[in-house]
């Protein structure tokens, strides 16, 4: 049996439709798969749709729609960490272990200035698969850029929530303060 040949926008609006009805992210080679097309073309399909304002995140584990739920009731906080890049599956282990998200990862780089990358990892597998795909692609974590400085964007589901994570993290020694010498 030949597989469908998806042209265009049609591929396209079948990208937000998979996007939606899944409960999770779906990966670039599993659109190319169920689209019948190359994973190059489902990133341009996605660069397309980001274009047209269609809120689509890359995280570390497939893409995602980011529309904003109005009946969570989440809050974040910003954080400012430093720690060797080999002790960031135990950083992030800390605060999915508080029941928080970690939503994304920042530096301040001295030429492009602020770059920030979405993580999107909210328990051990995900934090698990985040560092399997890190290691097996051989990339570098963003702070080795600053010498392990960096801040986490957290969620949570309240205030407490943060207040634990940021505590775990401080009796880690991750947390970055004025006292902090790595």
């Amino acid at each position: 049996m030949t597989k469908k040949k998806w042209l265009g926008d049609e591929r396209r609006n079948e990208i937000i439709l998979l996007l939606k009805s899944h409960g999770e992210p779906l990966t670039g080679g599993q659109l190319a798969n169920h689209l019948n097309v190359s994973r190059q073309v489902i990133v341009q399909d996605i660069s397309l749709l980001k274009a047209k304002n269609i809120p689509i995140m890359a995280t570390s584990q497939g893409y995602i729609l980011t529309e904003i739920d109005p009946t969570n009731e989440g809050v974040t906080r910003t954080v400012a960490c430093q720690h060797q890049p080999e002790q960031t599956e135990e950083e992030l282990l800390i605060l999915v272990d508080q029941g928080v998200r970690v939503k994304d990862v920042k530096v301040e780089h001295p030429i492009y200035g602020d770059i920030t990358a979405s993580i999107m990892v909210s328990n051990r597998k995900e934090v698990y698969q985040f560092i399997r795909k890190v290691t097996k692609t051989k990339a570098s974590y963003l702070s080795e850029l600053t010498d392990g400085v960096h801040l986490h964007t957290l969620e949570g589901t309240s205030e407490r929530d943060l207040d634990d994570a940021v505590e775990a993290l401080d009796q880690a020694g991750f947390l970055l303060t004025d006292d902090t010498k790595h």
